[in-house]
């Protein structure tokens, strides 16, 4: 039976993946973009600010600088703003700057401070600053100096709203994705339910469609169409086939009648031989039309509403009980090994017939002297029966063609028949949903006959030529 995909590779996670996947990179470069934006646009208010503090420090009276400096630190007691006046030899003269920044060079232009400003007032010691210094004309160098912690505090804002905006948007996208994959994953299992009686034959069976409308009501819709498109060309082909037998029959038996009258009034001469010959080969075509339009009878599955309780233990002794006398002919042991069997749901006389081919197979295959042993037993989930016989055996790359139609092995084709009793088996296990598997007995052939319904991955009235659960 048809799976349903692991959770994480079907399409619907895939898609979500992958839309979520865009969302987040779409999101990081949104707020990437916004907090560069952000921070080139504030970092120009603060170079803005500090050289138009330096130019009103820069002109200030030189004597009256040193206090001006001491005044405008005063001003300013959570140090956002920064000022320090240094002499030619760095030392400070005013101002809440404890020293002159080494890699702050007097160009009066703005300079980012990626190590910080030293602040002796602050606990760390130092802060992120963008700072410019002036050589004055006496020498002496002035530093104004802000913090960018309004900046950073920005982007710690972002980064938070792109945390929250990120889970607030991938939560609900994860549940609303393991909803919309449960609904799918219902429908698919819909789906592989509805595939499994065509797969055992039955065309007229076809998907569901919803009224959703969706890619898998159309793919669903594509199916149902070549499936009727299917079920016409099968049904063709069928029923010329079955015409053909059932319409040549007439004129072969007339053929046989008239051949057999001549025959009596040629009696004892030479010539009704001959006449025995062609009427033996006339027998041989209608005995494969029967088998076909026997296969063709199987094959409708409408058989099966006339199933009922049958006890196998039953039919089987009824089996040896038939073939036993043939087999003595033959000079071949024909062992009946029986055990306690539970009832299955079918038909006795198609489950008998099934049989009496496979052992009838066995028993013609089986040199003289040799052994054909029809036994049953309870498997693990139903009843198990085997055919053993002493015979060639079947290849192992033979064990899926045997059932096909007028399809002969090798090690048959010198042996009379039609090449139809297993396909006659075949259709009998199909119609009720059982197993065949054909393997190597101890000296010949193996054929068992699962008589439960098949598991997933089982195909019913299939050659598994392998072992299968019993």
């Amino acid at each position: 039976m048809p799976t349903v995909p692991i959770a994480w590779r079907s399409a619907t996670s895939r898609l979500i993946l992958v839309y979520g996947a865009l969302f987040a990179a779409w999101a990081l470069l949104l707020l990437g973009v916004i907090q560069w934006e952000t921070t080139r646009y504030l970092n120009g208010v603060i170079d803005q600010m500090l050289l138009q503090r330096m130019h009103y420090l820069a002109t200030t009276d030189a004597a009256r600088l040193p206090a001006t400096v001491d005044a405008a630190g005063a001003i300013d007691p959570h140090g956002i703003m920064s000022v320090g006046l240094f002499d030619r030899a760095g030392r400070r003269l005013a101002g809440n700057i404890g020293r002159l920044p080494a890699e702050l060079p007097p160009d009066s232009a703005v300079h980012l401070l990626a190590a910080g400003m030293p602040r002796p007032d602050r606990a760390d010691g130092r802060v992120r600053a963008r700072a410019l210094a002036s050589a004055l004309p006496d020498g002496r160098v002035l530093v104004i100096a802000k913090d960018t912690s309004t900046i950073d505090g920005l982007g710690a804002i972002i980064r938070h709203a792109l945390l929250w905006g990120v889970t607030l948007t991938v939560i609900p996208g994860l549940l609303g994705g393991l909803w919309l994959r449960r609904g799918h994953a219902r429908r698919i299992r819909a789906l592989a339910q509805a595939t499994e009686p065509i797969r055992q034959g039955d065309l007229a069976c076809r998907l569901p469609v919803s009224r959703r409308g969706d890619e898998l009501d159309q793919l669903a819709g594509i199916v149902n169409a070549m499936l009727d498109e299917i079920e016409r060309l099968m049904n063709e082909v069928k029923g010329v086939c079955d015409n053909i037998a059932h319409d040549l029959r007439t004129p072969l038996t007339h053929l046989r009648a008239r051949l057999y009258r001549v025959q009596q009034q040629l009696a004892g001469q030479p010539e009704a031989a001959l006449l025995e010959a062609c009427m033996g080969d006339i027998d041989a075509v209608l005995a494969r039309f029967r088998a076909l339009l026997r296969v063709s009878e199987l094959e409708d599955r409408q058989r099966s509403a006339c199933f009922g309780e049958v006890d196998l233990a039953q039919v089987l002794r009824q089996v040896h009980e038939f073939y036993a006398p043939l087999a003595e002919d033959r000079g071949q042991s024909f062992v009946l090994d029986v055990q306690p069997l539970a009832s299955v749901h079918g038909d006795a006389h198609l489950l008998f017939e099934a049989l009496a081919n496979l052992v009838g197979n066995a028993i013609k295959f089986s040199p003289s002297g040799g052994e054909v042993r029809l036994c049953a037993a309870m498997g693990r989930h139903g009843p198990r029966i085997d055919v053993f016989d002493s015979g060639p055996g079947i290849p192992a790359d033979e064990r899926e063609a045997v059932t096909r139609r007028f399809y002969r092995g090798d090690n048959g084709r010198a042996a009379p028949g039609s090449g139809l009793g297993l396909s006659i088996v075949s259709a009998i296990v199909r119609l009720h949903g059982y197993a065949l598997d054909i393997g190597d007995g101890e000296r010949g052939a193996r054929i068992t006959l699962y008589c439960h319904p098949v598991r997933p991955g089982e195909v019913p009235g299939t050659c598994l030529a392998r072992a299968v659960s019993a």
